[in-house]
């Protein structure tokens, strides 16, 4: 397409008519339609290349093509002379107008993290915040990334011309780990956190084992745990991972544009969303050991693989006494049809304190029913409740039936008189509890190698230069060279081919050409079902500038 204006522009020639600005080509704004209407453009849009051979038409109306957004508003008005000269032997540049603006919101930018191509990578903290304070900076058209995998979800990449790489930031990968918990930055991969936290105690265990049921694993190698949690704050995004580390008791470091700041997970997910200039340096999970503590997570999404976010999210941990009584309890259940994970804290109050037994687990349920409570607008909101309810039902009562049973409670259960056993020692006799069911999700190795490197086929031979290519084959005796004839017209009739020395015809054997094609044979060189055939030869009519219109062979 771009050839065929281009090929209009240096054709048009008319020696009659008025005298043309300067600057400006003979060619018209019809005659640049007329010369792309022949082109079926496949990889990008028509309007964008056409708005701009229109430009050095003498009668282009620039208030069509937006050209006045060139200038900023309480200006000057858009001045046509502004616009770069079209000139047939020359080549156009961009203006220097433009040049001058954009230099001029660089010039308090370091050259260091300074992008070309809008992207911009800061190395520290403090380089960070110099472009948070240069004049350039608008959190309207400047988006802070890690992975940016959040752009699948939310499409908004018209929506910025800038984008801020936080990777290559130090303090934002660090992993620490000591006897209090682990610290983890908020650019580490959440491939790497499972990794980190699955060699640890139960609760770490736990984590890591939700985590990689999270998203897919070339998501999850890519995408930032610290990303995830911003999306949840800012954007209200169903994460689990925000609802698993706040059941862990997590706190986060923010770094705020005048301090910095360690928030446990449920303020910060309760403030106001964080604008662009607030950064999420780090998390941190606490140790709770392996005695007497209890953690479970669990999620129902539409399908077990994939990007699915899930219908309802929960994670629960507990502290208990040798005497089987809760001492501390956490609740947090998210992606039900609200911002962000919460606590139920009622149902956490009720619980301190006592040892699980039906009726306890009944009111527990109950009390959550009123608590769950989906935003309006979400779907199926009977249906989350029902989950959220399940979660906890099947956590609660497990609580109370793996305990230690004492010793006592044991011997009364062997002499039969288990009912009354149980309900002495506060412990859950199964014959009790209402009908239990719970969905499961079913995971197995197959899809396993889905996301993973693999050993390209040929790459030894290749990088020890064994490998044999074509241009290394030598060519046979008496062999012929191909070269396809492109037309230099677009809606052009073919009359003849011409060679431009009488060298090169003399060594051209053969032109193939449409009319060389066998009897019941077509003039198709590629098809494709929605756009239909397209031709091999141009055949009699030259469609754009650089169509094939025929082969020749020497």
């Amino acid at each position: 397409m771009c050839m065929s204006i281009f090929s209009a522009l240096v054709k048009a020639d008319k020696p009659d008519g008025p005298a043309l600005p300067t600057g400006f080509s003979k060619l018209t704004c019809s005659e640049a339609e007329y010369a792309v209407s022949g082109n079926l453009c496949r990889c990008t849009g028509y309007r964008p290349i056409l708005d701009t051979c229109k430009s050095f038409a003498a009668d282009v109306d620039l208030e069509d093509l937006g050209f006045n957004s060139f200038w900023k508003k309480g200006t000057d008005r858009a001045d046509v002379g502004k616009l770069p000269e079209y000139s047939s032997g020359a080549v156009c540049t961009f203006p220097e107008f433009l040049k001058s603006e954009i230099k001029g919101q660089m010039n308090d930018i370091p050259a260091a993290i300074a992008g070309q191509d809008g992207w911009y990578h800061p190395k520290s903290i403090e380089e960070l915040h110099s472009l948070f304070d240069s004049n350039w900076f608008d959190e309207n058209s400047v988006k802070i990334v890690a992975s940016n995998t959040g752009a699948g979800v939310y499409k908004d990449q018209d929506l910025y011309d800038k984008y801020i790489d936080i990777q290559g930031i130090p303090e934002l990968s660090v992993i620490d780990r000591s006897s209090k918990g682990v610290e983890i930055g908020a650019a580490v991969s959440i491939s790497k956190a499972i990794e980190v936290f699955s060699d640890g105690t139960p609760v770490f265990t736990k984590i890591a084992g939700h985590l990689s049921k999270v998203a897919s694993p070339f998501v999850r190698n890519t995408a930032t745990v610290g990303g995830n949690v911003i999306m949840a704050q800012r954007l209200q995004f169903p994460s689990d991972i925000a609802t698993v580390l706040l059941a862990a008791g997590s706190t986060v470091t923010v770094q705020t544009a005048s301090k910095m700041l360690r928030l446990t997970m449920e303020e910060f997910l309760e403030q106001p969303p964080c604008d662009a200039k607030t950064i999420l340096l780090s998390i941190f999970v606490p140790d709770w050991g392996s005695d007497n503590v209890i953690f479970e997570t669990s999620r129902a999404s539409p399908r077990p693989f994939g990007n699915a976010v899930s219908f309802v999210n929960s994670a629960f941990l507990a502290r208990t006494s040798g005497q089987l009584i809760i001492e501390d309890i956490c609740l947090a259940f998210g992606a039900y049809g609200v911002d962000h994970a919460t606590r139920a804290r009622k149902v956490e109050e009720f619980l301190k304190g006592k040892s699980m037994s039906a009726p306890v687990i009944l009111e527990a349920v109950q009390l959550l029913k009123d608590v769950i409570s989906p935003s309006e607008g979400t779907t199926h909101p009977e249906y989350r409740v029902s989950l959220a309810v399940s979660f906890l039902f099947s956590f609660l009562s497990s609580l109370g039936n793996n305990q230690n049973e004492p010793e006592s409670a044991k011997a009364i259960a062997s002499n039969g008189s288990c009912a009354n056993g149980y309900e002495k020692y506060g412990l859950v006799a199964s014959d009790d509890l209402p009908v239990r069911s719970r969905q499961e999700l079913v995971f197995s190795d197959e899809y396993k190698p889905v996301g993973k490197p693999i050993t390209k086929a040929g790459a030894e031979l290749q990088a020890s230069g064994e490998a044999v290519y074509v241009g290394d084959i030598p060519a046979p005796k008496d062999c012929l060279y191909g070269a396809f004839i492109c037309s230099t017209h677009p809606h052009a009739h073919i009359k003849s081919v011409n060679f431009r020395s009488s060298l090169a015809s003399q060594k051209v054997i053969t032109v193939i050409s449409a009319k060389d094609i066998p009897v019941g044979g077509k003039n198709v060189g590629s098809g494709f079902r929605m756009l239909g055939e397209e031709a091999l030869f141009g055949d009699p009519v030259s469609e754009f500038a650089g169509q094939n219109i025929g082969i020749s062979d020497c």
